[in-house]
């Protein structure tokens, strides 16, 4: 793992919201802590064989005010009539197939079952992740270049 992997990293860990992440491979155990604002407070790196495979504490969760669950509950309700296209590999996710072509989906683009909307970059692949359903596209929920999950929002589609 070389240092641009390692910054890399702590950028998600620090944008996730979990507390503290432990990274162990064959030859090295990385340890990032965060605070409860989401900046890096401490990165332990080690290099010692360790046999476990990768292993991460539970995200602890936030009280929130009471406001936000109110702003929340708004912007749900009006989502709610939009399909959620969602990641089905963990990667990171590019809107462009290369960085001087035109994105895939834009938002105000009617786009058909069977569209590629997206690329995910996964173990150095490049996958195209194509529509399931037909509609217009109203919102891209995730930033160009940046690492998703496995089942994380993508695109916000009206089918209609």
């Amino acid at each position: 793992m070389d240092i641009k992997e390692i910054q890399n990293l702590i950028k998600f860990v620090a944008k996730s919201g979990a507390t503290e992440v432990k990274l162990e491979m064959d030859d090295f155990k990385i340890t990032i802590k965060t605070t409860e604002t989401g900046n890096t407070e401490t990165t332990y790196i080690q290099q010692v064989p360790v046999a476990s495979a990768l292993s991460q504490t539970p995200v602890a969760q936030q009280a929130a005010t009471p406001a936000a669950p109110a702003a929340t509950e708004t912007a749900a309700n009006e989502d709610s009539k939009y399909i959620t296209v969602k990641s089905p590999i963990i990667g990171t996710f590019y809107r462009k197939p290369a960085p001087d072509k035109e994105p895939f989906a834009e938002v105000g683009k009617t786009i058909k079952a069977g569209d590629v909307v997206c690329v995910i970059e996964a173990m150095k692949l490049f996958n195209e992740i194509e529509s399931e359903i037909s509609g217009k596209i109203v919102k891209v929920l995730v930033d160009d270049a940046s690492p998703v999950e496995f089942d994380q929002p993508l695109f916000l589609v009206d089918p209609s």
